[in-house]
């Protein structure tokens, strides 16, 4: 598991430093005003769909059946499966596209209606969605691909597919700015075709590993397709109440004065680069693991992978959250403080990503359990903790925004996932799908000892190097993570949290 999850992190360690690279150039361009509000919107009503109906509610119901028929029926079977679920898929969600460009300032209005009373804000934020939003139908269908690849236990190409969202997006902003309206709709362009791109490179390699997927063809509700379906619908909301919380934060956000939503997209931006190379990685080695071992009657095996899965999960997540914490200032200011980014922007980001950081472990543990739940094909349980979820992040948000404005918003994200993580990992113990094993209770508390150190180290280093001048700001803050990072690796191999020797082993093991 640990090779397949280095794999899937080291490709989206890629993409991320990508995204920093292109979040840097749009920040620079467009700041956090009315254009960057509009676009980041027009970003996330199609990433919205595409989470809850492709990488979310889909995978959790695809992968483990796709995983489960490859082991007990063999490759035909499961391209048959495939092939049925990609021209289904490929009908509603053209479907949805149209529908959607035709209704897009009715959905506007639904998900930003704070928008709606300024017209310059609103009018650009209905045409870079209507731009966007064809990458719902490219990008779902890439992640269809993706689960067959993940299925075979190949993950190189569909990590790597973000890749080129973020060389696309940079690409199209320098390239196509000066032929557009705004850098806004340059970026919009740039995120529709890099929907075209992603599916062709995992199409490629789907084609080479011998399953070549049809995209178009005449759908068949088999049993095996109505089995994924049914799981399907209850998995919108159990994998993703996470997607549905942010959404609910633009909603909250849409209201505020203009910059709270640039400000929420630039923090979580950069929360996501641990997050989606932890948690992410953890998610998508995990499940069809767990599927595997659970249909091949090994639940011991289950098991330890669940373990060892937690134990890697919080060994990578809490130095990142403390991190972030302690060195969101210096972090924000030395990657985007620049060009029409203000330091009054920076400091409104900056208290936002304190708040995400709060949040940062429990939004990787929902991926470690959630897989629990989806693996043994049940989606109902994760329904009911994420509609409750999904109910407190609401009230916290009408209750903490007027007080906190964004950052209100952000940390109501990360309590509400606290929330979620915690009702999963309940009711795993309970049902005794989830126990604790002794590495894992004596590794523990040892992590935290370790990232205690750390944290000294960190903030005694920025007491003595921060704030620094515009042009060492770079240098300082990679300084700042060289000796936390030590501090942490050395404190972790003292504690007895992670012993060198076996990181080593199973590195080679295959």
């Amino acid at each position: 598991m640990l090779r397949n999850v280095l794999t899937v992190g080291g490709w989206t360690m890629a993409s991320r430093i990508l995204g920093f690279a292109r979040d840097v150039l749009i920040a620079s361009r467009l700041g956090a005003g009315p254009v960057a509000d509009a676009f980041f919107v027009a970003l996330k009503l199609p990433n919205l769909f595409r989470r809850l109906f492709g990488e979310g509610a889909f995978n959790a119901a695809f992968i483990p059946a796709f995983a489960g028929t490859l082991a007990a029926e063999g490759r035909l079977a499961a391209l048959a499966l495939a092939n049925h679920l990609a021209a289904l898929m490929t009908l509603w969600l053209s479907l949805i596209v149209v529908v959607g460009w035709i209704l897009m300032p009715q959905l506007i209005f639904v998900l930003a209606p704070g928008f709606a009373d300024e017209p310059l804000r609103y009018g650009l934020t209905v045409e870079m969605t209507r731009i966007t939003f064809p990458y719902l139908l490219f990008i779902c269908l890439a992640a269809l691909v993706s689960g067959v690849l993940n299925g075979l236990n190949r993950f190189g190409a569909a990590a790597a597919a973000p890749v080129l969202f973020n060389l696309m997006s940079m690409a199209t902003l320098i390239g196509l700015t000066p032929f557009v309206a705004t850098p806004g709709h340059a970026l919009a362009w740039g995120v529709m075709l890099s929907g075209i791109v992603q599916l062709g490179l995992v199409w490629w390699a789907a084609r080479d590993a011998g399953m070549a997927i049809g995209l178009v063809g005449i759908p068949r509700l088999t049993p095996a397709v109505r089995a994924v379906l049914r799981r399907m619908g209850p998995g919108i909301f159990g994998a993703g109440v996470t997607q549905l919380n942010l959404a609910i934060d633009v909603i909250i956000a849409s209201t505020l004065p203009a910059g709270a939503v640039s400000f929420l997209y630039y923090a979580d931006r950069v929360a996501q680069l641990p997050l989606g190379v932890i948690g992410a990685a953890m998610g998508t080695a995990l499940l069809p693991l767990l599927a595997r071992q659970l249909r091949m009657g090994q639940p011991l095996a289950a098991h330890r992978s669940q373990n060892r899965a937690l134990e890697l999960s919080l060994l990578l997540t809490l130095p990142s959250a403390v991190a972030l914490a302690l060195l969101a200032e210096p972090i924000i200011m030395a990657l985007f403080q620049r060009g029409a980014f203000s330091a009054d922007a920076a400091s409104a980001t900056s208290a936002a990503l304190v708040a995400y950081a709060f949040g940062m472990p429990f939004f990787v543990l929902v991926k470690v359990f959630a897989p629990g739940f989806f693996a043994r094909g049940d989606t109902s349980a994760p329904v009911k903790i994420g509609l409750v979820a999904v109910a407190l992040n609401l009230a916290l948000n009408l209750s903490l925004s007027p007080f906190l404005a964004h950052v209100g918003i952000a940390l109501s994200t990360a309590i509400a996932a606290a929330v979620n993580a915690g009702l999963l990992a309940v009711v795993l113990m309970r049902r005794r799908q989830l126990v604790f094993d002794a590495r894992l209770r004596h590794r523990v508390p040892r992590m935290l000892a370790a990232v205690a150190v750390m944290g000294l180290v960190l903030a005694a280093g920025r007491a003595l190097l921060w704030p620094a001048e515009p042009g060492l700001r770079l240098a300082v803050l990679a300084l700042l993570c060289l000796a936390g990072g030590v501090a942490y690796i050395l404190s972790v191999s003292v504690f007895g949290a992670l012993r060198l020797s076996e990181l080593r082993a199973m590195l080679r093991r295959r």
